[in-house]
């Protein structure tokens, strides 16, 4: 498959089988995040890998909505950025998320990014969705998380993306039209 195929492919899986992820699929969507780029390649991101039912079902939990595929999820991972190593921690952080997700979809198995940063928490009086997620994987103050990756055998079937539908219109040669 070529980069192109797999750009095209690779969907957001939010459904996902009972069926356990190894952990050598695992270590290879972490080798993957390991290896992406990052400014100065200060490489500020640390990653939490969660497979214990009981955290992935509070996990679901951590925002108002778009976070409960992680209670089918075989696995999650969430992505840690220490903001006092660049300002382009954000950017970093959601590269080697992004190599995970492509990853992923590489080997076969159906991924979903759930947005941590910023996000409010389900629960009223909690905090934000960041506090509840370094509460329950006892992440350090100084980390910032930005999200949390699902990961599962797929239990649903999405559509390539129809290269005649892009959105051809938002590139500009030489100068904004």
């Amino acid at each position: 498959m070529t980069f192109l195929e797999l750009s095209q492919t690779r969907r957001s899986i939010r459904k996902y089988t009972t069926e356990p992820v190894s952990d050598e699929a695992v270590q290879q969507i972490l080798q993957a995040a390991l290896m992406s780029p990052a400014s100065k390649r200060c490489n500020p991101w640390e990653f939490v890998v969660v497979r214990r039912r009981e955290v992935l079902n509070q996990l679901a939990d951590c925002r108002t909505y778009g976070s409960t595929m992680l209670q089918e999820a075989a696995v999650a991972i969430v992505v840690c950025v220490d903001p006092s190593l660049t300002d382009t921690w954000q950017c970093d952080g959601a590269i080697a998320a992004h190599q995970m997700l492509l990853e992923a979809a590489d080997i076969g198995l159906g991924a979903c990014w759930v947005q941590v940063f910023g996000r409010a928490a389900k629960s009223e009086g909690t905090g934000s969705a960041e506090d509840l997620v370094k509460t329950l994987c006892q992440i350090p103050d100084n980390m910032n998380v930005l999200c949390i990756i699902s990961i599962g055998h797929k239990n649903e079937e999405r559509k390539p993306r129809d290269l005649e539908k892009l959105q051809y219109e938002k590139i500009h040669i030489e100068h904004y039209k």
